[in-house]
């Protein structure tokens, strides 16, 4: 489009170019999707680009929102000024304060860190104050529909091959209201999977959203006997208070977070230390500059940081980026077990796979930018759309 509009109709001001416009300026932002999963490439007036990201489920309206109202805010800026344009979009765009906004920052913003990176010669881990590397990897169940027998296998199956020794299963039901999958599943998984995995394994386990304050303090004791490690979103997220008194009431390490894209809602969580461990989702929450300003809050506050990443898309990658460069990383990186036939739209993304899990660790490869590359082939498939600055 040669004239680019804002959600609200108004034409987007004329910005001065000021020191944090300097290098390139975006030329075009593409985008390539499907309902399941959408990327982004950012192209810079040189014809140099960046590939990244928007969170995964109902990408093509979040594709269709980054068109109209983060692109007509970021199109003929510099590339440097990436975090001055990320602050400044849920201003122009204040009358949209919801997750579907950040959903589509995240897709430019990351497409920014691989030009970045790429630019420098550097990964992006680099660029934030990191380094390339290995990352602890706890493998993450996605499935209630499994029983705590058949749950128990397929985690030993996956230790022996790839040496995990972190693993986290789902207890009750999503956003359940006490109810459980089936009845007893919670009392039999934990367990079981303690049982399965010897006294040495470091277990987790994923509420989502499912208990009362009570029936989560009743799981949370469960836990704690079998010697668990840490208790993801027991509570209705958005109910932070109920959420705050079970992490008060438990030992276990109380985690949340993934849903929250506000930062003024991330402050209230930090500041009323409503969990022990905070989990960001760097698509949800708007990329890796907020993500990054969630994670120095949490660091501030004492809190450790294992952001939320529950798919093999970019997102894992992304937060393999982060964990290398953040002070207050969290002890691993939640790497999902379910292949392809679980989420077939995983199949054929990228040309080179960056996903390889050794003694139970992920590695951040020294290559520029995410080190990864997408598959054209794919790329073929999806809906195409273009915003450019000419």
């Amino acid at each position: 489009m040669s004239t680019p509009y804002s959600a609200s109709g108004a034409v987007p001001v004329s910005y001065a170019r000021g020191k944090e416009d300097t290098g390139p300026r975006i030329r075009r932002i593409e985008t390539f999707s499907t309902p399941l999963i959408g990327f982004v490439r950012v192209t810079a007036e040189d014809g140099s680009t960046g590939w990244g990201q928007v969170s995964t489920y109902n990408s093509d309206l979040t594709c269709e929102i980054l068109h109209r109202q983060v692109a007509p805010w970021a199109l003929g800026r510099g590339m440097d000024a990436l975090e001055q344009v990320i602050t400044e979009i849920p201003l122009r765009e204040h009358k949209f304060p919801g997750t579907y906004l950040r959903r589509a920052m995240a897709g430019f913003d990351t497409a920014v860190w691989d030009w970045r990176g790429k630019a420098a010669g550097k990964p992006v881990a680099e660029l934030l104050g990191g380094s390339a590397g290995p990352v602890r990897a706890y493998a993450s169940s996605m499935r209630r529909d499994i029983t705590p027998e058949d749950e128990a296998a397929r985690l030993i199956n996956l230790r022996d091959r790839y040496g995990f020794d972190a693993f986290k299963v789902r207890v009750g039901a999503e956003c359940g209201q006490d109810r459980d999958e089936w009845p007893g599943r919670t009392e039999a998984i934990i367990p079981a999977i303690r049982k399965a995995m010897g006294s040495d394994a470091a277990l987790l386990v994923d509420g989502n959203s499912g208990f009362s304050p009570v029936r989560a303090i009743e799981v949370g004791r469960m836990l704690e006997n079998n010697g668990y490690e840490h208790f993801e979103e027991p509570c209705p997220y958005w109910e932070l208070e109920q959420t705050a008194e079970v992490t008060r009431t438990l030992a276990i390490d109380v985690s949340g977070g993934e849903q929250d894209w506000d930062l003024q809602q991330w402050k209230r969580i930090i500041a009323m230390r409503a969990v022990d461990i905070i989990q960001p989702d760097i698509l949800y929450v708007g990329g890796m500059a907020r993500s990054m300003e969630v994670a120095q809050m949490g660091h501030a506050a004492g809190l450790s940081c294992t952001p939320h990443c529950a798919n093999l898309s970019l997102v894992t990658l992304f937060t393999m980026h982060l964990l290398r460069a953040v002070p207050n990383a969290g002890r691993y990186l939640e790497f999902s077990i379910e292949g392809d036939d679980y989420y077939p739209w995983q199949r054929d993304l990228f040309l080179n796979d960056p996903y390889t899990i050794t003694d139970g660790k992920a590695f951040v490869s020294e290559a520029p930018g995410w080190g990864v590359e997408i598959n054209p082939e794919w790329l073929a498939t999806s809906t195409y759309k273009c915003s450019d600055n000419t």
